[in-house]
């Protein structure tokens, strides 16, 4: 049972060096996730991969069944996901090829389903006051540091819904609010996590300046792609080199147990139907056993 899954971004659709490895097909209450989960061993230890957009790049941002993609893992037994995501600049500090383990995340989308818990009759309030592992992001700045990447640790990532680029203004607007990097994928993955348990960060990696930066070229597909090659082999590597640090302890971790004061509704009120459907992530709050 894999305890740690990557899911991999642009340009990262396969998760090289795995042995003993298997395909799962994942049935979940919201669809099918983004593709089959590959599952087997990097440096001894299993892990799930899952291409977001697929293999081939087959789905746009606002077209990724996140809610599938994180019950799938969750079901599989995950308790930490390592995140990678390409990501614009939008400060002069942070270039073209750096990594960013962001702690904060200001939500720009508006089409995507952003919690599990949308059925009349079961309420849940999860905090997202700190919406990253901390733990996780440390074994990942390291990991990248070691790696001889420029890391940056810390930073605010704000998630537009695209799958168009940022307007001028708006990359302003970003900037005045503080937000480091822009990207399309980190939300909802975030919230679901946190909704499910697993304690999850993100390892962006840094393929351009946005369009705010003036002596720099405008963000286009044809600029993000030939910064992703680079980009991918960095990020594999940090990966391969991270899971054999990533706890395999996630008590200490306080999202591991962000359900158990989130839940509002009255357990005798809850239709079966429900308790049934949302066993895996509540059930061992409602005394039911399979959650967590």
């Amino acid at each position: 049972m894999p305890h740690v899954a990557v899911i991999g971004g642009s340009g990262f659709y396969e998760m090289p060096g795995l042995t003993d490895v298997r395909d799962e097909h994942v049935a979940t209450p919201f669809g099918d996730p983004s593709d089959a989960v590959r599952i087997g061993r990097v440096e001894g230890v299993e892990v799930a991969f899952l291409p977001r957009h697929g293999r081939g790049h087959r789905l746009a941002p606002s077209a990724v069944n996140a809610r599938a993609n994180i019950w799938a893992l969750k079901s599989l037994g995950v308790r930490w996901i390592v995140s990678v995501s390409a990501v614009g600049s939008l400060r002069e500090h942070v270039h073209p090829l750096d990594v960013v383990t962001p702690d904060q995340l200001i939500d720009r989308t508006r089409q995507r389903p952003m919690t599990f818990f949308d059925a009349p009759g079961l309420v849940a309030h999860v905090g997202m006051g700190e919406p990253f592992s901390a733990r996780l992001s440390q074994v990942l700045a390291d990991a990248a540091q070691a790696e001889g990447a420029q890391v940056h640790r810390g930073g605010t990532y704000v998630c537009i819904e695209g799958p168009q680029f940022s307007t001028r203004a708006e990359s302003e607007l970003f900037r005045s609010w503080g937000a480091d990097v822009i990207g399309m994928t980190a939300l909802p993955e975030a919230r679901l996590a946190r909704e499910a348990e697993i304690c999850y960060a993100l390892l962006a990696m840094v393929t351009d300046y946005d369009v705010w930066h003036e002596s720099e070229e405008d963000v286009s597909a044809e600029l993000v792609i030939q910064n992703l090659a680079a980009n991918t082999a960095l990020s594999q590597r940090v990966v391969r080199r991270a899971v054999g640090r990533i706890p395999t302890d996630d008590k200490a971790c306080e999202c591991c147990h962000a359900l158990q004061t989130a839940l509002i509704t009255s357990p005798d009120v809850i239709p079966d139907e429900l308790l049934d459907r949302y066993d895996l992530l509540v059930g061992r709050y409602l005394g039911r056993g399979r959650g967590g």
